[in-house]
């Protein structure tokens, strides 16, 4: 199964930050190949933890794909975890951890491994997929700079 992780240290906080990737109204603005997002619902689950069903809609060129997960936001552990719910994959799943790294600077980690249910598909957009995930720490750091200020 396709995997891709990556740390970065960004001169945002970690709360900010945490804020900032829990923002997903504003993903179709500045995200790598998202095109469309629709917020399904906004729970609290059990443990006091904000849940987000999302409708995802990727696009390159003239593949068009959408998915639902769904994504807890774990503000005392600054954790956002995703867990896939129907669309094109097999399997898919992805986290973000927050950490502080002093008063204005935080370490960012992404994971997310993934596994296309069509060969086809897999073949089409698994590259595509790839380099975009590796564009999504600078996007965010972007997108951080924008919103908050460059430190």
């Amino acid at each position: 199964m396709p995997q891709f992780s990556t740390k970065r240290r960004v001169r945002h906080s970690a709360n900010n930050m945490f804020d900032l990737v829990a923002d997903v109204d504003h993903y179709p603005e500045f995200v790598p190949l998202c095109r469309a997002l629709h917020v399904r619902r906004r729970t609290i689950d059990s443990e006091g933890r904000e849940v987000i069903v999302v409708d995802m809609t990727v696009a390159y060129k003239l593949v068009r794909e959408s998915f639902t997960t769904r994504v807890t936001l774990d503000r005392p552990k600054l954790q956002i975890l995703v867990q896939y719910l129907e669309g094109p994959f097999q399997k898919m799943n992805n986290r973000w951890t927050f950490r502080a790294a002093g008063d204005i600077a935080c370490e960012v980690e992404f994971f997310i491994a993934y596994e296309f249910r069509s060969r086809t598909l897999g073949l089409l957009m698994g590259a595509m997929f790839d380099a975009a995930f590796r564009r999504f720490s600078a996007a965010f750091e972007r997108r951080a700079d924008e919103v908050y200020g460059v430190a």
